[in-house]
């Protein structure tokens, strides 16, 4: 059976059953308490929602709740310079090979001499982020925003008062990256790619509007090719879950990104997306609940690729 008819056989009695299991399993996560308004939310908060391309539609939980995207913008930055620069012009920027470290490692940019090493961690995202058009990171985000908003239907807005915590943090490990690669050559205007890097991170979205953005990478849209939907895909499969991402690939065996606000996407090509929201994280940096939920959603209806 096709992934596509797999997820159309979902039931609201199946996914509530399993979404109760996970939101027990958020207890016993941390919140990231180094983005102080990160660390204010409710740890017990869990919500899912889940978008099928036949239209049918699934959710569960505070799904009106706003949340951050964090690092689940990362894949819709490559899809969109994808769509404006072509492949050739963005890995001439950012390489493809996964990483075995944390996702803010320092070691592993100096390791491969400054060059980032895929866009899923933070070096190769703010290597991407240099690449957004615009003046500023105000700018380059609004562009961004507007961009997918458009094409996905959603609605994203920008956190301010999230950026000013971001901000206030300091981020000196985002900027210890960003020396490290301006130093080596690759990149250019460090302080505009930390700005628009911060400002991006802060887009905030509801479940809902999570799985609209997943549906840019799970059917055929206008003006999405399919080759840049396959390649952010891939980079999703093997780099999304940092140095979890191989064993990941193992039990679940679907293209995931997670983000250190508990937000979670994963993708089922040509059959839908699945988007959770849980803040309490694991020692990853990943959705506890979010991680416990996907596994076993897609273990009981089969869905994984690799069958």
């Amino acid at each position: 059976m096709m992934n596509s008819a797999k997820l159309s056989n979902l039931t609201q009695a199946q996914l509530e059953s399993l979404a109760v299991q996970a939101r027990s399993y958020s207890q016993g996560g941390r919140l990231p308490d180094y983005i102080p308004l990160l660390a204010q939310v409710n740890p017990e908060w869990f919500a899912v929602e889940i978008n099928c391309t036949d239209g049918q539609s699934f959710r569960f939980g505070e799904t009106e709740i706003p949340f951050v995207l964090m690092s689940v913008i990362k894949p819709f930055v490559l899809l969109c310079l994808l769509e404006e620069m072509g492949k050739e012009g963005v890995f001439s920027h950012v390489g493809m090979q996964p990483s075995d470290q944390a996702f803010f490692s320092i070691e592993q940019l100096e390791a491969d001499k400054g060059w980032p090493r895929n866009p899923m961690i933070n070096s190769g995202a703010i290597a991407l982020a240099s690449l957004l058009p615009g003046d500023n990171g105000f700018s380059r985000c609004e562009n961004l925003r507007q961009w997918l908003n458009q094409r996905a239907g959603a609605n994203l807005m920008l956190d301010k008062a999230m950026l000013n915590s971001v901000v206030a943090a300091g981020g000196e490990r985002n900027r210890a990256i960003a020396k490290v690669m301006f130093e080596s050559g690759f990149l250019n205007a460090p302080e505009i790619a930390i700005d628009t890097y911060n400002h991006i991170c802060c887009l905030a979205v509801n479940v809902s509007d999570l799985a609209k953005l997943g549906m840019l990478l799970a059917q055929e849209k206008a003006g999405i090719s399919i080759e840049n939907r396959r390649i952010v895909n891939a980079l999703m499969l093997t780099c999304g879950l940092y140095e979890a991402s191989a064993s990941f690939a193992v039990k679940v065996g679907l293209p995931t990104k997670s983000g250190v606000s508990g937000a979670l996407l994963s993708i089922v090509p040509s059959a839908g997306a699945i988007a959770c929201y849980s803040p309490a994280l694991d020692h990853v940096g990943n959705s506890k609940a979010g991680i416990f939920f996907l596994e076993k959603f897609t273990n009981s209806l089969n869905l994984s690729l690799f069958i």
